[in-house]
């Protein structure tokens, strides 16, 4: 009798214990996916109504986990432990996080071609395009470096029926397919080492306004310091710069070269060599060479099409104030290659 009361009192204080180590697993919800915070900056809500507390706040980029799916809300819990409800469309997924770690990863050792300075508040997006996905936010005035162009299509707004209104009211036929438009994107990589796409319009080129001057109406893509030059007390650098039309949406990077010195007698900038019809590609390189008699010199290495189409590397030298093509053992200049212009 008394082994039986002994077997029943401990089968109690078993139960008793499951039930405690049940009652206290019940206040973490399980895991259900990690999200990462798309938004500058997110309230948590403690109830999904019109009127709520914030329990907590989580900021652009934050990892979260989500706890539970509702419609279009997520409770979510944040690294500090604090959880609450917050809309789907603030968050993104994993997927997405391990793009910009790999586009990060890949850029890592990418030449920088530009620095530039953001106009206003942008997304950084994972691939060139409005629609594709974004994680990251840049503040207007962030510095960033640029280290690549791409083009994406400009998706129309509104519905093909729409469309197809608007080209009647300009008298086009009412069959006539609008042709596609092409906005320029910039790979940038901001002062958190966050590397992402930006709309290339969004950011403004920190091009020197010694040389800026210089456009004649064209656009700048890249632009490099060579050199020094001593000038009196002062040392002033000597740029070579890449340029093209004003215009998005190009087959090409760039279509002409500058290279800018500095006249220490006149105390000015001087075009000492440029290069037209070039079909050039991002990224630009610059170097240092010793050229036996001549020294050390400045050098910079363009990606350009040949006349059959292949795209081939083509290094210079500056030996101030002049410029001049390095071949290569074997390497033969070549003609510029001419480019019909669009009418």
């Amino acid at each position: 009798m008394k082994s039986l009361r002994r077997l029943l009192t401990g089968f109690c204080g078993l139960a008793i214990f499951i039930f405690l180590l049940a009652g206290c697993g019940r206040g973490r919800s399980k895991i259900l996916e990690i999200n990462y915070v798309s938004a500058p900056q997110v309230n948590l809500r403690d109830r999904l109504a019109a009127v709520y507390n914030k329990v907590g706040v989580v900021k652009n980029g934050e990892r979260v986990e989500v706890l539970e799916h509702q419609r279009r809300f997520v409770r979510v819990r944040s690294a500090s432990g604090a959880e609450g409800w917050v809309e789907q469309r603030y968050l993104v997924g994993q997927q997405v996080f391990e793009g910009f770690q790999k586009l990060a990863k890949n850029s890592q050792n990418a030449p920088i071609q530009a620095q530039g300075t953001t106009r206003n508040d942008s997304n950084l997006h994972v691939e060139p395009g409005r629609d594709t996905e974004h994680l990251y936010q840049l503040p207007a005035s962030e510095k960033v470096a640029v280290l690549q162009r791409a083009t994406a299509e400009k998706q129309p707004s509104g519905t093909p029926v729409k469309a197809k209104s608007a080209a009647q009211a300009h008298g086009s036929s009412p069959d006539e397919t609008p042709k596609p438009v092409f906005e320029d994107w910039w790979l940038v990589r901001d002062s958190q080492a966050h590397v992402g796409w930006v709309l290339a319009r969004m950011v403004d080129l920190d091009v020197p306004l010694e040389i800026a001057q210089y456009a004649e109406g064209q656009r700048f893509v890249a632009f490099f310091a060579l050199d020094q030059v001593q000038d009196g007390d002062k040392k002033v650098p000597q740029y070579l710069t890449v340029i093209t039309e004003p215009k998005d949406g190009l087959p090409f990077d760039y279509d002409q070269v500058r290279v800018f010195t500095w006249n220490v007698r006149r105390h000015r900038y001087e075009t000492a060599y440029r290069e037209h019809n070039l079909e050039g590609f991002l990224p630009v390189t610059v170097g240092r060479e010793p050229f036996n008699k001549e020294g050390d010199l400045p050098t910079f290495t363009l990606r350009v099409k040949n006349a059959a189409g292949n795209l081939v590397d083509r290094k210079y030298k500056l030996n101030t104030p002049i410029v001049r093509r390095v071949l290569a053992p074997g390497e033969q200049k070549e003609a510029p290659v001419p480019r019909r212009r669009k009418k």
